[in-house]
């Protein structure tokens, strides 16, 4: 006896109604997983970024190994920026903390 192979397209034709919907709420949800994913990646990228630069404030070395001068240094614009960097993360923080939640309630997996 010859495996007979069966043509893809008459395969489709041929499925039942339960067959299509769960390859439809498959495809559905590995989509939506993997972007779920990246945009928590993404949250957890712009948290990292914002705390170097929030630290990079605070870096106020001499102009170089010899110089006993400092960089011009505005007390001013230092607390205004670090008070935004820190309303920011803030804010990132609880929103990765809210969508983590979410992807585990959603997909069943911790990130």
């Amino acid at each position: 006896m010859e495996n007979e192979i069966k043509p893809r397209f008459i395969e489709s034709l041929q499925r039942n109604n339960d067959q299509i919907r769960e390859d439809r709420a498959r495809i559905i949800g590995e989509d939506s997983e993997l972007i779920y994913m990246r945009r928590v990646e993404d949250i957890a990228l712009m948290i990292k970024r914002i705390e170097r630069e929030q630290e990079g404030l605070i870096d106020i070395s001499p102009l170089d190994r010899n110089s006993l001068t400092f960089t011009d240094f505005n007390s001013e614009t230092f607390v205004q920026k670090d008070m935004e960097l820190s309303l920011t993360l803030r804010n990132l923080n609880i929103q990765l903390e809210v969508t983590r939640k979410r992807f585990e309630y959603l997909f069943g997996k911790k990130l």
